[in-house]
């Protein structure tokens, strides 16, 4: 039987659909939204929210091919801005934590209010100053209150993605890590979902960025936070009389975002570096440089080695990150793909649009084009989501059967 690498009708269309958005709503605010930092791009998010809400169960995927779909998907918006693709009202991070680890009443709770209603984000709140890649090092707290029925969290998450979106606009969602006990490490990590409105939980700033500076990227306090028993994600076990109730999916649950999330945060790579990449070969085409694929590469210039190698960076990458999310549509086990193509993609994308900014010389260091702007926003996909050491070896990890305590 002929195997196919074409993609179905539904994934093309979305496709067309997401650059239609990417050339007329994001590209022309994209330098506007990167100066005035933090303030919302209502010119994106309303064309993005009434597309979501006016398509809500016509099924935007065909069978099996979900997850593809959104990476392609991602990979256009991206080319459009990156910084204005964190602002798509969607469940995002938090979304996929609660797909993760919750339970089929839980995901209908938490997600339905994303079809209806006003704009609306998730979040997921995992950072802290000392627990960055350390994930088990997590300090914030959750306490059974056994009079009341509630958990009880304290603490300070950092670098929280869309943290103030999601608590300032009802229906909103924030996913937030917290031990049960820290003396049983990675076994007393758990996540809870903490509604906007909920008291006790506040936005104390948002950070100045480098790059994606359309996004907000926010410092949560948490001060006796009070949400219902079945706000931990996973179906609650007692052990024992009087135990608090712990989520039957844990750390592993929760960790098992990421062979979501890191796809799709290649996917943005990807797009970024498309994006410089398109505007390159642009250029030297209006310059009327050719690039001849033909030619034997002792008769390449330097400029034509440059754009063919950028071509096979951004190739691999995106290969890889259609692999891990066939694997996740196809219900496979894609922790080892997932990260390889993370970490695959953070490197291409810095790479292609460092070189992008050097091919165009002066200009393209200057504002005039946004060519600096995509080097800005391409380096974070190297960090966030699993920084690139981190992804490294989990993927060392996976190849060579080793565990997190023989291989660090």
């Amino acid at each position: 039987m002929p195997i196919s690498f074409d993609p179905n009708p539904a994934t093309v269309q979305g496709r067309e659909e997401m650059h239609e958005i990417a050339v007329e709503h994001m590209r022309p605010w994209s330098r506007e939204y990167d100066d005035r930092e933090h303030e919302m791009p209502w010119e994106y998010v309303n064309p993005m929210w009434e597309r979501a809400t006016g398509r809500s169960g016509k099924g935007d995927s065909g069978p099996g091919d979900g997850m593809v779909t959104v990476c392609v998907q991602t990979e256009e918006l991206c080319w459009g801005d990156a910084g204005l693709y964190l602002r798509t009202p969607s469940p995002l991070l938090g979304g996929s934590a609660v797909a993760a680890a919750g339970t089929p009443a839980q995901r209908e709770r938490f997600l339905t209010p994303f079809r209806e209603g006003k704009p609306k984000w998730g979040a997921m709140a995992i950072t802290e100053a000392q627990a960055g890649s350390d994930a088990a090092a997590i300090e914030t707290t959750a306490v059974f209150d056994e009079a009341t029925g509630e958990w009880v969290l304290n603490g300070t998450k950092i670098f929280c993605t869309a943290g103030e979106g999601a608590l300032e606009h009802e229906g909103g969602l924030v996913v937030v890590w917290a031990t049960v006990d820290k003396s049983a490490g990675r076994a007393g990590i758990k996540s809870f979902v903490v509604t906007a409105g909920t008291p006790g939980i506040t936005v104390v700033g948002c950070e100045k960025k480098l790059g994606i500076r359309a996004s907000d990227t926010a410092t949560l306090q948490l001060e006796n936070c009070r949400i219902p028993a079945d706000n931990l994600l996973g179906k609650a076990e007692v052990k024992k009389p009087g135990a608090s109730p712990a989520g039957d999916k844990g750390f592993k649950g929760a960790m098992a975002t990421f062979d979501a999330s890191r796809p799709i945060v290649a996917a943005m790579a990807v797009g970024v570096g498309r994006a410089a990449l398109d505007f390159v070969q642009e250029e030297l085409g209006r310059q009327g440089v050719p690039i001849r694929y033909d030619a034997p590469p002792r008769e390449q210039t330097a400029i034509e080695r440059d754009v063919i190698e950028m071509e096979a960076e951004l190739q691999a990458a995106r290969l890889l990150t259609w692999r891990a999310a066939k694997m996740l549509d196809r219900g496979q086990r894609n922790n080892l793909e997932a990260s390889m193509a993370k970490a695959k993609a953070g490197l291409a994308v810095t790479k292609i649009t460092q070189k992008a900014v050097e091919l165009l010389g002066p200009l393209g260091y200057s504002k005039k084009l946004l060519v600096e702007k995509w080097m800005r926003d391409a380096k974070i996909n190297d960090i966030y989501e699993g920084t690139q050491q981190i992804n490294q070896l989990i993927i060392a990890r996976r190849i060579l059967d080793y565990s997190s305590s023989v291989l660090r």
